[in-house]
């Protein structure tokens, strides 16, 4: 439930300020090369055998699962837990969402597997919250998320 909340109050405040490139300069957003380089050392350290988005994000399919496929304009039931690079956790539960809903890294790495199916999501934070301190999570984080999709919607 805790995702849900992050990501509409997400939405709410991207659409009330918006991020210009002004704003950008001034709280120094990383560059995609930089967060590029972040994810491929968080890869690397944790021996992770991870295969590259072209959206830039990167994931690793544990279990492509057996059942029905999600797309952006599906319900999704997941239990998942979401962590720093730093393998520390700061999220994890078992919840129902639109995926128009969510950060872009999921809307994006949630349809690569079926109902049933595990996958590792590394988005880099032009794909999550972004460059701004977003409700505990630091502007310019890589977020790592495992996904089990229960069920499809």
């Amino acid at each position: 439930m805790r995702l849900i909340n992050l990501v509409f109050s997400m939405i709410v405040a991207l659409v009330l300020t918006g991020c210009s490139n002004k704003d950008k300069e001034e709280q120094k957003c990383t560059t995609a090369a930089e967060d590029d380089a972040k994810m491929q050392n968080y890869i690397s350290t944790n021996g992770i055998t991870a295969t590259k988005h072209a959206s830039g994000m990167y994931y690793q399919i544990i279990d492509p699962g057996t059942g029905a496929t999600p797309t952006i304009n599906s319900t999704v039931k997941a239990n998942y837990t979401g962590k720093f690079t730093n393998n520390t956790s700061f999220d994890s539960g078992v919840a129902s969402f639109p995926l128009t809903g969510v950060i872009t890294g999921w809307q994006i790495g949630i349809p690569l597997i079926k109902q049933g199916g595990k996958i590792k999501l590394i988005i880099p934070p032009y794909l999550g919250y972004g460059c701004n301190d977003y409700m505990g999570i630091p502007g310019n984080s890589v977020l790592v998320f495992d996904v089990e999709l229960q069920d499809v919607q």
